[in-house]
C-alpha cells in the first residue's frame, strides 16, 4: 500500500530483548456501534441480538455504594483484550488466559469526554485475590474477569463500573469488515502474523491503510520500542477504528461489524447501557478521546521481567481519572482506608511470564 509523506520518526530508547508475547488488543467502540446507532429495524433487531447474546454480568463487589446509569452518571469502563484461541490453551495446557491488554475509559457525562489509560501488562502490582504483587497480565489468569477488574480498582483507586472483554479474533474481523483503517505507522517492521508465522507481516513507515492482519501486528509488535510505546500504538489503533466506525463509510459496514463481534465479546453493559453512549459520539464537539499511559522503568523480580510503575507518575493519573469520574473526597478517603497491604510474589506464577 502506498504511504504519504510524514516527519521523521525518532526513537532514542535502545531496544530489549524480552520473551516474544502476543498482544491481542480490544475495540472499545463496538460498545458504540452495538448501541443502534445504526438505521433500519433489521440492523438495530441485529445490535439487540449481539449485544444481548454478549451479556455477562458478573457478581462482585465493588466501590459504588449504588449502582451508576450511564444516561445520567460518569461511567469507568475496563477493555480486557485476551487470546482464547485452541491454540493457546493447547500451548499452555489450561483454558485459562492472561490478558494481553487493558485500558480503562472515564466517561464524564457533563462534558461527554472520555480518557483512556493503557495499562501495561507487565506492570507489577498488588492483585487483590492472590495477596500479593505479580504482573498486571496474571490477574486475569488466576481470576478471570473478576481478578482483573478488583486489580485495576485497587490499583487505581476508583470503581470499575463495566468491563469488555474481547479476544484478537474479534479484533481482525472488526478491522476487517470496516475495510481497513488508516494508521500513521510509526517505523519499518517486520512481525508474525495471527498464526505465528514468522515474518509474514511487513509495514513500512508511514500514513497507510492497513487491513486485520496489519493492525494486530502493529499493535502487538514489541521489536520497535518499549511497553509504554507500545500502549500508545494501541491507543493510535484504536483512535483509528473510532474515526473509522463513525464515518459516513463504516456506518454503511455495522451489519458486518456486528457480526464479527459474535461470539468474540463478553460485557455487562446491557443493551440498554450501551445505547445511553451514543452521546458520547454524536456529541456536538465530537468524540472527545484524551489517552494517557503509566510512566515506569523497566526492572526484574526473581529474575523475570517487570514493568515497575513511577508511583508519583501514578498518582498523578489517579487524581486526573478521579476528577474526570467526578469522586468526591469521602469516596476517596474510603477506598484508600480499604487498600490492602501489598507483597510480593511468592508462589504459583513462577512458570508465568
Amino acid at each position: 500500500m502506498a504511504n504519504k509523506s510524514r516527519e521523521t520518526y525518532i526513537k532514542d530508547n535502545k531496544k530489549k530483548k524480552r520473551k516474544k508475547a502476543k498482544l491481542f488488543i480490544f475495540v472499545p467502540l463496538l460498545v458504540i456501534i452495538l448501541a443502534g446507532i445504526g438505521y433500519g429495524a433489521t440492523l438495530y433487531s441485529k445490535a439487540k441480538s449481539v449485544a444481548d447474546d454478549s451479556y455477562e454480568p458478573i457478581d462482585r463487589d465493588t466501590k459504588r455504594e449504588t449502582r451508576v446509569d450511564p444516561d445520567i452518571d460518569d461511567v469507568s469502563i475496563l477493555f480486557i483484550g485476551v487470546d482464547d484461541s485452541e491454540k493457546r490453551s493447547s500451548q499452555s495446557g489450561t483454558t485459562r488466559s492472561r490478558s494481553d491488554a487493558l485500558m480503562v475509559a472515564t466517561l464524564n457525562e457533563k462534558e461527554k469526554s472520555v480518557k483512556l489509560l493503557s495499562i501495561p501488562r507487565d506492570s507489577y502490582v498488588y492483585i487483590p485475590e492472590r495477596g500479593y504483587k505479580d504482573k498486571i497480565t496474571h490477574a486475569h489468569y488466576f481470576g478471570g474477569v473478576t481478578s482483573t477488574l478488583d486489580t485495576v480498582e485497587n490499583l487505581l483507586e476508583i470503581p470499575i463500573d463495566y468491563y469488555v472483554k474481547m479476544n484478537f479474533d474479534a479484533f481482525m474481523d472488526v478491522v476487517d469488515a470496516l475495510g481497513g483503517i488508516d494508521v500513521d505507522v510509526p517505523v519499518t517492521f517486520t512481525e508474525q502474523n495471527s498464526k505465528d508465522k514468522a515474518g509474514a507481516i511487513h509495514l513500512e513507515e508511514g500514513y497507510q491503510e492497513l487491513d486485520g492482519e496489519e493492525a494486530l501486528a502493529l499493535a502487538r509488535t514489541r521489536k520497535i520500542d518499549n511497553d509504554i510505546e507500545r500502549g500508545k500504538r494501541q491507543q493510535l489503533i484504536m483512535q483509528a477504528i473510532m474515526k473509522k466506525a463513525i464515518s459516513v463509510e463504516g456506518i454503511t459496514k455495522y451489519s458486518k461489524v456486528m457480526e464479527a463481534v459474535g461470539s468474540n465479546m463478553t460485557t455487562d453493559l446491557s443493551f440498554s447501557d450501551m445505547q445511553s453512549l451514543i452521546a458520547y459520539a454524536t456529541a456536538d464537539n465530537g468524540l472527545q478521546v484524551e489517552t494517557l499511559t503509566l510512566a515506569g522503568t523497566d526492572g526484574r523480580v526473581d529474575g523475570k521481567y517487570i514493568y515497575q510503575l513511577d508511583e508519583t507518575a501514578l498518582a498523578e493519573t489517579k487524581s486526573v481519572l478521579q476528577q474526570h469520574l467526578g469522586l468526591n473526597s469521602s469516596f476517596l478517603s474510603d477506598s484508600k482506608n480499604s487498600t490492602e497491604t501489598e507483597t510480593d510474589s511468592t508462589t504459583d506464577s513462577s512458570t508465568l511470564n
